[in-house]
């Protein structure tokens, strides 16, 4: 395995995971709306291909064309596989005692949630879009992870999730993304290092970003340690660098 750390003086690694098609195994928030909103969803979905208007503007419009209650979204999130392996990279992270692991999505808090839970993961920390149950099993959309000058206009900023005021600092976390899709594409050029496959994998080839491809999380936990490695050698490096003769 061949890659390249940039030098800098990190303390402890914070992971940016997304989770639709990377934990879950499927596009969970697009199946609900196959699922259970009005077909007019695709229509907006094409607009904001189009680039009309950002994905938290896309988001809340198809959210809002869902009508079906809680029992009937449970029904279906019930039975969402997420990759067998990430339970596992769970546990390693915890074990690692430095790696902080943050699921973060650009789709429905609820659903991610519930689906977590059904896998013995509550105690994930998770920050995504909040949906807001309204009368007659409609829902809307909140978004308290967003971001005024996101650039794509996302309901979940992730790039404004992955920095942070330590940022300014020489100490601050390093970052690793885990993602699949265009959601990832702006934090990846932030991160430090990135696990990418489908869609994420080819921007990263293609503008040169330090990254591993990987199928399921498996991959990730075997490669985890080196690259958990090479910051914390960076760290020694920095740090070698930085020391002057005592006489000096």
């Amino acid at each position: 395995m061949a890659f390249h750390i940039q030098e800098q003086r990190w303390r402890g690694v914070s992971i940016v995971c997304d989770f639709d098609g990377t934990i879950a195994l499927e596009d969970v928030t697009d199946r609900l709306l196959d699922r259970f909103a009005d077909p007019s969803w695709i229509h907006i979905e094409e607009q904001w291909l189009a680039g009309k208007f950002g994905s938290r503007e896309c988001m809340a419009r198809q959210v809002s064309l869902i009508e079906a209650n809680r029992g009937e979204l449970d029904r279906y999130l019930d039975t969402v596989e997420i990759d067998p392996a990430f339970p596992s990279f769970v546990e390693a992270c915890e074990r690692s005692g430095d790696i902080a692991l943050n699921v973060v999505s650009d789709g429905i808090d609820y659903a991610v949630k519930r689906i977590l839970a059904n896998h013995a993961l509550a105690r994930l920390r998770v920050l995504a879009n909040a949906l807001i149950t309204l009368p007659g099993h409609r829902y809307r959309l909140e978004f308290p992870h967003s971001a005024a000058d996101c650039s794509v206009q996302a309901g979940t900023c992730k790039c404004a999730i992955a920095r942070s005021d330590s940022l300014a600092s020489p100490h601050r976390p390093a970052t690793i993304l885990i993602g699949d899709g265009t959601s990832d594409f702006c934090v990846a050029s932030r991160a430090d290092f990135v696990f990418a496959k489908d869609r994420l994998l080819a921007h990263c080839q293609a503008n040169t970003i330090p990254h591993l491809p990987f199928d399921t999380f498996s991959d990730i936990e075997r490669e985890l340690a080196q690259v958990v490695g090479g910051f914390h050698r960076s760290v020694q490096s920095a740090s070698h660098h930085m020391e002057t003769p005592s006489d000096a």
